[in-house]
């Protein structure tokens, strides 16, 4: 495996190694657009850690961001990245 793919899926299996991202990815699974508030009320976790996990996630192009009405909504993006969509045919099926 070339050096590149490795460090590549050092990032991914990181973003994948925390709970509150995988109920993040778990959520929105169903195709729903939901927003930070709703999430973080879902997570029991605070607005801000809420935001920092959709971050890290949207960076790695694995959620997508739609602002409507002065608020943002977060959906699982229908094209994700090969590596991710790799992992998340397995997580979502299981």
């Amino acid at each position: 495996m070339m050096a590149t793919n490795m460090k590549r899926w050092t990032v991914v299996f990181r973003a994948l190694a925390n709970e509150n991202r995988l109920k993040i990815i778990e959520r929105l699974a169903n195709g729903d657009r939901i927003s930070v508030t709703d999430l973080s009320e879902h997570l029991h976790i605070s607005f801000k850690a809420t935001s920092n996990h959709l971050a890290l996630l949207k960076n790695l192009d694995v959620v997508e961001a739609r602002g409507a009405n002065g608020h943002v909504f977060y959906s699982l993006n229908q094209q994700p990245s090969e590596d991710f969509k790799k992992v998340l045919a397995i997580f979502i099926r299981s």
